[in-house]
Order: structure tokens, then sequence, then C-alpha cells
């Protein structure tokens, strides 16, 4: 039998959700079934890989070399990378693509010819095996991929374990294509740094930024929560991306996605990434895979179960320092940034999650935090390294999920989702993707083109995208 409601009312002193302070109350006793993305990972037996799944060399936009960006990862300790330049799918850190026309267009612009060195076989061995690092090798993500050169409305999804995309002129004019086909040929694929392109970064304050009341956020909020639950192969967002600026509100639209899609019955994931163009971002932050062993097999099965944390050193949303200020006894001020590259301040890390479903209570056990609080709809309900759902289920939708901030920065995990007798339901809104229109020019024009003598053998030989 489930045990007892509590019955007092739990005070949680100095507990703020952004300006207002929380007080749990004791409501009716609610039989949860928690649903734990973590629920396969073995913590005792089990390591985690640092992974940076975003960023870019001189094959498309950034100012490292491919050779010279790689080798800082290493450096940094990452154990699995992805390199994902604009409409070029990675083959490899000794290859170099062939239908790079990215680079072409930058190296025309630049007036210089962008140079691409990858690494040879033998460093590559090297690296792979982890010379240097005890043992410890860094492994690539297959066929990373950022999907939007030459887009009209500016739709960034990355993608891995697919070729989709791979020298498209044309891009994703649209969100929905782009994710449709790298669903088709059997890839993933997230969301990028949405605050950027949703314009949520330009507000001056959380309570603006995704304002539902705003026709313009409830296009996107929506068009978002349909293409997540029409593609579960889309893992969800990036909620924290190189030094967060961008990014600082889309924890906020995470918990809107989370209390849209969660009913439908699948998750929303997220990730934090480098977005790496320049050396002094890639130690800003990352995603820790929870995996038996380092492969790339591993991290396709830990990208689809969720088993993984986004950490960051940068925090640049005030509202959640306030929060975190109130919880730690410290002013961090407006602004949090940790750039010790060398690793000497440590971020938070789980070492152990329980949860116990006779008590509806969820523990996490975390090194180097200085506090653990829990979120549900968008609002900090309780604070400690244990939540016990029963306290709060007046104040709790269809998840729960955890941040844990210390001296080194900052980690998220993925949301328990919850099933129990008079759940929300989800409220997604039907929306038409307005760069579809732009998709349809785009294939009317390559129609017209590919019809004239030689234009369809051009096409083919020069922007026909690799889809398999």
């Amino acid at each position: 039998m489930k045990k007892a409601k509590k019955i007092i009312a739990l005070a949680l002193a100095g507990v703020m959700t952004f300006s207002c302070s929380v007080v749990a109350f004791a409501a009716e006793d609610v039989d949860y079934i928690i649903n734990n993305p973590y629920s396969s990972v073995d913590f005792e037996n089990w390591d985690q890989y640092k992974a940076d799944l975003h960023c870019h060399t001189t094959a498309s936009d950034g100012d490292e070399d491919m050779n010279v960006m790689i080798e800082e990862h290493y450096a940094q300790g990452y154990d699995v990378l992805a390199l994902t330049d604009h409409g070029i799918t990675s083959k490899g850190w000794t290859t170099v693509s062939s239908r790079n026309y990215f680079k072409i267009a930058l190296s025309i612009a630049d007036g210089k010819l962008r140079q691409i060195t990858p690494l040879t076989e033998e460093r590559y061995n090297e690296i792979t095996t982890g010379v240097g690092r005890n043992g410890r090798g860094m492994i690539a993500v297959p066929l990373g991929i950022e999907q939007n050169p030459t887009s009209l409305n500016n739709a960034h999804v990355n993608s891995w374990f697919t070729e989709y995309g791979d020298g498209l002129v044309g891009g994703t004019s649209n969100y929905d294509e782009v994710i449709r086909n790298v669903d088709e040929t059997g890839g993933l694929s997230v969301i990028n740094h949405p605050g950027e392109y949703t314009k949520a970064k330009e507000e001056e304050c959380q309570a603006d930024a995704y304002d539902e009341s705003d026709s313009w956020y409830s296009y996107v909020i929506n068009k978002f929560a349909n293409i997540l639950i029409n593609y579960n192969s889309c893992i969800g967002i990036d909620i924290n991306s190189k030094k967060d600026g961008r990014t600082k509100y889309d924890r906020k639209l995470w918990d809107i996605l989370l209390q849209k899609v969660v009913p439908t019955g699948r998750n929303v994931f997220a990730i934090a990434t480098t977005d790496a163009h320049q050396l002094d971002k890639v130690g800003c932050a990352w995603t820790d895979l929870c995996m038996p062993e380092n492969n790339a097999e591993n991290v396709r099965t830990c990208l689809q179960d969720g088993s993984f944390f986004a950490v960051s050193r940068y925090i640049k949303n005030s509202e959640e320092l306030a929060q975190f200020s109130l919880e730690t006894g410290i002013d961090w001020g407006t602004e949090f940034e940790q750039e010790n590259r060398d690793g000497s301040i440590p971020t938070p890390k789980v070492t152990n999650i329980i949860v116990n479903e006779t008590d509806d209570t969820i523990t996490l056990d975390v090194d180097n935090a200085l506090t653990v609080h829990w979120i549900a709809d968008g609002k900090v309900i309780a604070v400690g390294n244990t939540i016990d759902l029963d306290d709060y289920s007046d104040e709790i939708g269809s998840y729960v999920r955890a941040e844990a901030f210390g001296h080194g920065g900052v980690l998220y995990t993925q949301a328990f989702t919850l099933d129990y007798d008079n759940a929300p339901e989800s409220n997604v809104k039907t929306t038409f993707d307005f760069g579809n229109i732009l998709a349809e020019l785009k294939h009317f024009i390559i129609e017209v083109c590919t019809s004239i003598p030689l234009g369809k053998e051009v096409y083919d030989f020069l922007v026909k995208p690799v889809t398999k």
C-alpha cells in the first residue's frame, strides 16, 4: 500500500519561483507512475561521457581548421564529438567532403580559400584509443551536420546518423521538411538554439519570452510541439548553447513544450552544446552521456532513451540566477560565467538516481552541487536532493525535472514524466508552418531547372542531396 498522505504543510524557506515564494501544501493522494529516462542506467558500473554534439570548422563558417577543433576537444577531455558543419555531412575525421559548396561560397566571400585539414590516420588512431589520456579515447558521432545552408527562414536543425542533407543547397526552408527527411532516412535530429530564431533572446525579461498570448510565440511553440509529436526521431531541443546569450529563455520553452507534448505519450529531451566556431567556446557546455561503453551505437541509444544530462558553465537568465542566489545564500548577480577551461572547478555530476514508486519519491545523488531544485510546469516547486511527489500533487502536471547548481555551473536532468488518473491533456494547436511555402517555391524552381536540357544532370551532380 502507498504510504498515507502527509497532512502537514511544508514551507520551503527562502525558495522563490522567480519573484514569488513557493509554499507546498499537501494535496490529495495520487498514485503516480514515474517514467524514469535513466531507468536503464547502471550508475555504479557505467560511465558518463562528455559529448559535444554541435560544433563547426573551416568546412563551413568555423574559424578553426578541422584537425585543430578536434584536437582542442581532445585536450579539454571530451569523449564524444560531432562535427556539424552547415550543409556538409561529416564522413569522419580523416576525410573531407567533396560536396562542400558552403565552404566555396565562404571562400569567395572572404577572398581566400578556407583550408580544411583532416587528421592523419596515425593521429586518428591515437585519439580514438586515448593516447596521452590513459586510454580514454574520443569518438566521432557518425554523419553530423547542421541542416541550414541558404535557409530562407533560419531553421537550424542538427542531425546525426544519416547522410541526408550532404551538399544540399536550399537548406531547411522549414523545420518540418528537414526533420521529416532525417526521420525517413533513419537519423536523429534536434532543434538548435531556438531562442535565436524565435526572437526570444531579444526580450528583456523571461515573462515576455514565449508568452503564448503573443500570436508569434503561440505559433512557434505549437509548431515545435507538432513536430515533436510527429517525429520521435527529433529528440528535443538545445536549451543552453555557446555562452547562453541566445538560449537564456529556452528552458522556459522546454517547460512549455513538455506540458504540451508529454500528455501525447512522448518526452522532450534537452541537450547543451558549445556550437563552437572558435576555440574559446569549446569548454562552455556539453552533454553527459550515460553509457556502458563509449561507441557510436551506445551514443545513439543514449540519445533516443534520454539517459543523459545537459551541462553548462554559463547562465545568462537573471531570473534563474535570482532563484539560485536565494537557495544558496550567495549573490550570483545577473550573469554566471565559469570559464575555468582546465576543469579545476567541477560542474555538478549525478552519481545515482533512485525512483521509489511506492513512496512517490525521486532522489538524486549529486556531487559538486550547492543546491538541487525541482521544476514542474515551469515553476520551482521544491528544493533538495529528494522530492516527494505527494507533497506537491496540486502543483504537478505531467512531469518534474531537476536542476543542480554549483560553483562550476549547472546540470539539467531530463524530465521524469508522470502517468496518473486525471493527468493533464495536451493543448497543442494545429499550425501551418509558413516555411512550407518557401519549401514549395524551392521545389518548383528545382523542377523548372531540371526540366531544361542538361539541367537534371547538373542538379544531380552538384546539388541533389544525399538521402540514404
